[in-house]
């Protein structure tokens, strides 16, 4: 780890200095143990799973420290490392704020510099948990088939990587870093792990299990069976509105600490953990910072994509077309809050929550954490990778009834196919972020009139879309309505029952 730091830059040597209200690592950080390895080291993981490892880590300490691994650049490597994997995390609802310094990550490995170590570092012995937070197109999943998507170019990169360079492999993604690791694992006869999806997918651990063995099995059927009968893969849900960090934030707060924190993350109050107890070589005892551990996470699993991130992408497309830049803007608007909930009344008959679960009152909590204004959480950051989302987001619920009973999921898809023309209901334009955006986009060009069906297509939901096409045509209608009238006009005419 590198030991030069600018003067003020916040590091072991000047906890000391910080204000008392700030809350510190009470374990010894210089006898911690790296037992996870993380895929995805953002500003998620962060404020999550690495939040709660701190909190295991304060009441009972053990070797459960975290090595980060950023796959996409070496932004969060050049933010952690001079700081000795330390940073603030800043809980913020209203006027509560609360600080803690977290140390629960060691140091950041960098996929562009850092290969072997990586790779090294899943197969060690010591390595009990490889965790990932790599957003729902890091997993090459053929969401059709359900499969691996073998003609994913980097997979087919990463596949021809292990198999002409099986000692050292370069792999990009992160299934290929995984299975290069396990292969050296195996070889090395240390055992078996837990690989724990922390993503907003469906299933997620049993979609990492999918993409994993199929990988593993085109270069050794002996590996992929290996893999089946050693590791484990627990689906797991999580919870917490961490949004982009800002420059003015980190301003106030270094001003505040008397230092520079490069790495800080701000986050709501309210998080949540649920996951399946299926770890085959130990973990953290998480649950001491409230994590919840189940037998089946398929129910939490569908009411936080459904509810919280289906009217999350809701709220985006259309607050996006409206020109509002944050979800407390878009839920403080009457009508768009009225619709966010008609969106959740149309959702709750689709799930089916244990008995003591209270979905009114985790509907209530939603609206109040969307009506935050102290997070500032950006539209367009939520917007983001829409083909990899709408699926399991609102899609899912579409087919388990009458789809003339879900209006307002037609309007939210339409919403979707309006923000593809980034032209804002003002005129202003936007760019897109979505790994379909070249031929989502050339759609919307040549198909002005009734895109949703091409749009489902382009993104491999035409078996879909040909059992929903009543639903399909509802989404058209609506879709033409936004371009003529806009998206708030066209909301408040479906809440009214004119369309």
């Amino acid at each position: 780890m590198s030991q030069t730091h600018p003067v003020n830059r916040l590091r072991p040597s000047l906890l000391s200095t910080l204000p008392t209200a700030v809350a510190q690592p009470t374990y010894d950080r210089a006898r911690l143990k790296t037992g996870i390895v993380h895929l995805g080291v953002g500003a998620f993981h962060r404020g999550h799973q690495a939040w709660y490892t701190e909190a295991a880590l304060n009441v009972k300490g053990g070797a459960w420290g975290i090595l980060g691994v950023s796959l996409r650049s070496e932004q969060v490597q050049q933010q952690l490392r001079p700081q000795s994997g330390l940073y603030t995390l800043v809980q913020r609802h209203g006027a509560t704020v609360t600080r803690q310094v977290v140390g629960a990550i060691q140091d950041v490995l960098s996929a562009t510099a850092d290969n072997d170590r990586i790779i090294e570092a899943i197969a060690a012995a010591d390595t009990h948990i490889v965790s990932l937070t790599i957003t729902e197109k890091g997993y090459c999943y053929d969401q059709a088939n359900h499969s691996l998507a073998e003609n994913h170019p980097d997979i087919v990169f990463d596949i021809q990587q292990l198999t002409d360079e099986p000692l050292t492999p370069r792999p990009r993604t992160a299934i290929g870093f995984i299975v290069a690791g396990l292969r050296r694992r195996m070889l090395a006869a240390h055992g078996g792990i837990t690989l724990l999806s922390c993503d907003n997918l469906p299933g997620n651990g049993n979609t990492l299990k999918t993409v994993v063995l199929d990988f593993a099995r085109r270069l050794d059927p002996e590996l992929s069976h290996w893999i089946l009968t050693h590791q484990s893969f627990p689906n797991s849900v999580v919870d917490r509105m961490v949004p982009a960090t800002t420059t003015n934030d980190l301003a106030k707060l270094n001003q505040d600490l008397g230092v520079d924190d490069h790495a800080a993350v701000f986050t709501e109050t309210f998080s949540q953990w649920i996951i399946e107890d299926q770890f085959c070589a130990g973990r953290p005892e998480w649950e001491l910072g409230g994590a919840v551990f189940v037998d089946n996470a398929t129910p939490f699993e569908q009411a936080k994509l459904r509810l919280l991130n289906g009217s999350h992408s809701l709220i985006a497309y259309l607050g996006q077309l409206s020109g509002y830049l944050y979800v407390h803007q878009v839920i403080n608007d009457n009508v768009f809050a009225e619709l966010v909930e008609r969106y959740m009344s149309e959702v709750c008959p689709s799930l089916q929550m244990p008995a003591e679960f209270n979905l009114p009152n985790y509907q209530r909590q939603l609206l109040d954490r969307f009506a935050n204004s102290a997070l500032n959480h950006r539209t367009a950051q939520i917007a983001e990778d829409g083909s990899q989302k709408i699926r399991q987001r609102w899609l899912e619920t579409v087919l388990t009834d009458n789809p003339k009973d879900f209006k307002i999921h037609a309007l939210a898809l339409a919403g979707w196919a309006g923000f593809l023309r980034q032209v804002r209901d003002d005129g202003e334009h936007y760019d897109i972020i979505d790994p379909a955006a070249d031929g989502l986009t050339d759609i919307m060009r040549g198909h002005q009139d009734a895109p949703i069906d091409k749009l489902l297509s382009h993104i491999g939901l035409n078996e879909w879309a040909a059992q929903r096409p009543d639903f399909v045509a509802l989404a058209d209608q609506y879709f033409q309505r936004i371009q003529t009238q806009g998206s708030r006009a066209t909301a408040s005419a479906v809440l009214a029952g004119e369309l």
